[in-house]
């Protein structure tokens, strides 16, 4: 009696539903690029939305507040406002940070003094950084010619694990909102991503 053939293929049904995170980010350049580095990832869709130029803070809540209305967000997925602190007013921030409180799956992520010192903390500790001078200056002797753009290649899981990593020492004890001094809580962010 022949033996039965095994079927190959696969089993049908449904793929299994991918964790969004849709960000609004402030710069037009730089935070949209780090974030498609997740795109691949086979859990995480990450959408960031593209800005043709810095966006204040009550600007980002009007944008990310329009996305979640026209996407389907679920409860799983999060929405994440990522700002620099620069000098933007306290009220500014005060505003976005409590909009995050409002819904378990939203976020609020500041980078001070500004998203620079978040890619960093990739390649160093960044201690001894006060200004936004400082981290360009310092981004540039890990990256040469940095000019805003990221190069993928230079971004390796393992630099991400260790910025998270650094972020969460400088924010010891943790920040219930932002960091007030040099610091950066996109981790929070980062974190959730690696982890879904």
């Amino acid at each position: 009696m022949p033996t039965p053939k095994k079927r190959f293929g696969r089993v049908r049904g449904q793929r299994p539903y991918r964790r969004m995170f849709i960000i609004v980010a402030e710069g037009s350049v730089t935070e949209k690029e780090y974030f498609d580095l997740f795109r691949d990832d086979t859990v995480v869709h990450v959408k960031c939305l593209k800005n043709t130029k810095s966006v204040p803070p009550d600007q980002a809540l009007l944008r990310i507040e329009e996305y979640i209305k026209e996407s389907d967000l679920k409860k799983s997925d999060e929405a994440w406002v990522v700002m620099d602190k620069d000098s933007w007013p306290e009220n500014d921030l005060i505003q976005l940070h409590r909009w995050s409180q409002t819904m378990p799956n939203y976020g609020f992520a500041l980078s001070n003094p500004k998203f620079e010192y978040w890619l960093l903390l990739h390649f160093e500790d960044a201690k001894n950084v006060t200004q936004a001078s400082h981290c360009d200056t310092r981004l540039t002797k890990h990256i040469p010619n940095y000019n805003k753009h990221i190069d993928s290649r230079r971004f390796t899981r393992e630099l991400i694990f260790q910025a998270v990593e650094r972020a969460k020492v400088r924010d010891t004890p943790k920040c219930a909102d932002w960091p007030r001094k040099p610091g950066s809580t996109v981790y929070r962010l980062v974190e959730k991503i690696l982890n879904s």
